[in-house]
């Protein structure tokens, strides 16, 4: 059988919906294409979608099928691996729209030159191209 998945949309749950909104707005210099109470949505490339939802919309959503989402500053239970065209510009945009470095772009040995940081709700995203 021959499955085809036709988008990918990829969930954060975060504390604060518009906060978070405002977060990846600056950083990916994007408008959400939806931006509604309980759900914001930005393309993140061809098929690719990045929501952001209230923690507490997810547990209203599915009780008690699902453990509580952790609150802000643990460790992070995601990374946001995005390919870009200038990973050093999203980097510093996001470290200026609040994001905490966790570590500059360096090459990295599986080909890629990236920088890490971490988005208000403890996150992990990189930035990253290939190299040569």
């Amino acid at each position: 059988m021959n499955v085809s998945v036709r988008a990918a949309h990829f969930i954060l749950y975060v504390a604060d919906q518009a906060a978070s909104a405002a977060f990846y707005r600056r950083v990916l210099a994007a408008e959400p294409r939806l931006d509604v109470p309980g759900m914001t949505e930005l393309a993140i490339g061809e098929g690719a979608v990045l929501g952001l939802m209230p923690a507490a919309g997810i547990a209203r959503l599915l009780g008690d099928a699902i453990a509580a989402p952790e609150a802000p500053g643990r460790a992070p239970r995601a990374e946001l691996y995005l390919r870009v065209d200038d990973p050093a510009a999203f980097h510093a945009r996001a470290l200026a729209a609040g994001a905490r470095e966790l570590s500059p772009l360096l090459p990295r040995g599986w080909g890629d030159e990236a920088a890490y940081s971490a988005d208000p709700d403890g996150y992990v995203i990189a930035f990253a191209r290939a190299l040569g």
